[in-house]
């Protein structure tokens, strides 16, 4: 075969792979936005990627201006509270003088009674990555302990199943952020869930195509992932002697899941991005808007997805998460400078 054939061959070769790339990726969708309700911007904090609402209203946020970060202009994050039982809830920040340096990610919270909790937060610190433990006093935080280790690759989100013990999703099997391109592009499934007994670190679940949001069942007897570049959300039952997981199923989406919150039934919010390749152009520049969507999956015999939101942006780039409490839902994004407080049509 002559040189001219296999150039062509290559030429071709290649050009499915990018139109491949681009369809997984929901760059040919049409995005026709809807809502059943009414939505507000939020403004006073940046970077609400997640949002956790705790039984009696408090709504808690991790705060990160991720796009000072990336341009090398470092600021200190936040968590905030927002308290939905108020008529006109106000952002209050919680973390306002922490000694260290502080860029929270994905957050859970545990309830220990009389309106008091346990909050742990990853942190990517200059430092390394760290799971930070706080603890609610006097309508503040008191930080607790910071928890590190090697297995904490390139962590995402966690869910605390106790005060102590937490399983905590690795987005990456790699720490290089150039091997981490090349996961994200060839949709590389090589992501995990490490479980943390309140001494060390085992590795409960991997072959996962980036793993993202974590979250549990009421009960505690599911485990739930979202893989973003799987698309899919995927359940694991928990053995409570040994805290290991076995699968039980994966239910596919056509978008990019993110953060995981449950309503009062039991089911899934889910944050999400239908467009990912416009995510990551709208990480470098603020004027490309990406798409912002929220699923609510019924769980049952039968699982249900129903599109709850979806927006171009214009509203919202970037939704990473989506907190239910009663008919109010808290949309919040990857990098915007304000988040939604939506309420739903009854």
């Amino acid at each position: 075969m002559n040189k001219k054939y296999i150039a062509i061959i290559l030429i071709i070769g290649f050009t499915a792979f990018i139109v491949k790339t681009l369809n997984d990726a929901g760059e040919f969708k049409t995005i026709v936005s809807h809502f059943d309700g009414e939505c507000i911007s939020i403004y006073g904090n940046v970077g609400a990627e997640d949002i956790t609402i705790l039984s009696n209203g408090l709504a808690i946020i991790s705060s990160d201006d991720r796009r000072k970060t990336l341009a090398g202009n470092s600021v200190q994050g936040s968590i905030y509270a927002y308290d939905l039982k108020e008529k006109t809830p106000q952002l209050i920040n919680l973390t306002p003088t922490l000694p260290f340096n502080f860029h929270p990610h994905g957050i859970s919270v545990h309830e220990i009674g009389d309106g008091s909790y346990i909050i742990a937060v990853v942190n990517h610190s200059q430092k390394g990555h760290f799971i930070e433990i706080f603890e609610s006093k006097n309508k503040g935080l008191i930080h607790k302990q910071s928890i590190a280790d090697p297995k904490l690759i390139s962590p995402n989100d966690l869910v605390l199943i106790n005060e102590t013990q937490m399983y905590i999703s690795n987005d990456h099997g790699s720490s290089s952020e150039w091997m981490k391109m090349i996961e994200d592009y060839l949709q590389l499934t090589r992501s995990n869930v490490v479980f943390y007994d309140g001494n060390k670190f085992t590795i409960s679940a991997k072959g996962l195509g980036y793993a993202n949001g974590i979250n549990i069942s009421h009960d505690g007897n599911i485990l739930y992932v979202a893989e973003t570049v799987g698309k899919k959300i995927t359940e694991y039952a928990i053995d409570k002697s040994s805290h290991g997981l076995t699968f039980i199923q994966s239910t596919e989406f056509n978008s990019g899941v993110d953060n995981i919150e449950l309503d009062n039934e039991g089911s899934l919010w889910i944050g999400s991005h239908p467009k990912l390749l416009t995510l990551t152009q709208h990480a470098k520049n603020s004027n490309i808007l990406s798409p912002s969507q929220v699923f609510k999956l019924s769980i049952g015999a039968e699982h249900k997805i129903k599109e709850v939101y979806l927006n171009d942006g214009g509203k919202l780039s970037g939704s990473s998460v989506a907190a239910i409490w009663r008919n109010n839902l808290l949309i919040g994004p990857v990098l915007e400078d304000h988040f939604l407080h939506c309420v739903l049509k009854k």
